[in-house]
């Protein structure tokens, strides 16, 4: 065979492999998912809640050797709410990086946020695994164990963190949560005012003590850390709701219906409080013409926060935590001399959530 010969038998052999390497190299060109070693990079918005499962990982069709999202922008989709992307970033941020707590911690707080909740304990459990002491995700996770009702766990994990920090009224806040739902009042009222009296701007647990005490029939005593709560938050409409129930109960009417009202002005959709609204203009308006001084409850309750705080300073000069209770679990919502109300109240506790 001459030379030109064999050089065009070669050229018609090359070409079709040139241009079939071409194609493959091209992004776009093939519908075929990365293989392991690809060095595609997944961009910030590459997992999207509406994705299909072939973009979920974990499910068959998921797309593998691709790039793990980096921790700054998985918190990036977390802070705009987009917790289900969220979810989906960290769990490849902690599979290339399973020594990093943090990792783990926000994927448990992301998947919490999306409502799966054996998944964020997964996840805080694997973050408390790497550290023992990683207070967030005790905390955090004790509040999926209160969501799916378990509260001597929920407590079990509070009462862990606060002996790391002692004097945190969100660990106090939250022990308060958990006595309540195992029917601890005695043991829920001093720790909502220990958390109160670190910190007096805690809101949550202003609303908290409130509706504890409308559910024990104390209304009057209700009023004051409702009205606090509603001087510093004005907006939160739950606030307002449960301060008009205790104003109702305690047969102050008119102002009553101004917190109504100021709870439907903040959420319009507000059911109870359009119950509520209705219910004091039928029959409580006309037997009362006072409005009552929020501003003065207030105060009334500031100076109740400084005789909890100088009695928790000398507690806590004799022991670190004075809140041990019995570990027995019980259930809730047969708990024997319970104080809580029938279910015709308007009121309602704050299911407080952290980052």
């Amino acid at each position: 065979m001459s030379r030109s010969t064999r050089l065009t038998a070669l050229a018609a052999i090359l070409v079709p492999l040139a241009a079939a390497c071409s194609n493959t190299d091209r992004p776009g060109t093939t519908s075929e998912p990365a293989t392991a070693g690809s060095t595609t990079t997944v961009s910030t918005g590459a997992i999207s809640p509406s994705t299909s499962d072939a973009a979920t990982p974990g499910k068959a069709g998921a797309v593998v050797g691709t790039v793990a999202p980096s921790y700054a922008d998985a918190e990036r989709a977390f802070h705009r709410g987009r917790y289900e992307e969220a979810a989906s970033m960290f769990e490849a941020y902690s599979e290339s990086n399973p020594d990093n707590a943090w990792g783990h911690y926000m994927l448990g707080l992301s998947a919490w946020k999306t409502g799966e909740h054996t998944r964020a304990l997964e996840a805080f459990d694997a973050a408390l695994r790497l550290d023992p002491t990683h207070r967030k995700s005790l905390l955090n996770s004790a509040r999926v164990l209160l969501e799916i009702s378990r509260p001597q766990d929920a407590l079990d994990r509070v009462e862990r963190a606060l002996a790391i920090e002692p004097l945190s009224s969100e660990g106090l806040r939250l022990a308060g949560r958990a006595h309540y739902e195992l029917g601890q009042i005695d043991e829920a009222i001093d720790a909502y005012q220990r958390a109160l009296a670190i910190d007096d701007r805690d809101v949550w647990a202003m609303n908290n003590l409130g509706y504890l005490y409308i559910q024990q029939g104390r209304s009057d005593a209700a009023l004051l850390p409702l009205a606090r709560a509603v001087e510093l938050r004005r907006n939160v409409p739950v606030f307002q709701n449960n301060f008009a129930t205790a104003l109702e109960r305690a047969g102050h009417f008119v102002t009553a219906r101004e917190a109504y009202e100021a709870a439907l002005a903040a959420d319009s959709s507000y059911t109870k409080a359009a119950v509520g609204l209705e219910r004091v203009k039928a029959h409580g308006a006309a037997s009362d013409t006072t409005s009552v001084d929020v501003a003065a409850l207030s105060r009334e309750f500031q100076a109740e926060v400084e005789q909890w705080r100088t009695r928790t300073v000398t507690a806590d000069s004799t022991t670190v935590d004075s809140t041990k209770v019995d570990s027995t679990k019980v259930d809730s919502t047969r708990s024997p001399g319970s104080t809580r109300s029938d279910s015709t109240t308007s009121a309602e506790m704050v299911r407080d959530s952290g980052q």
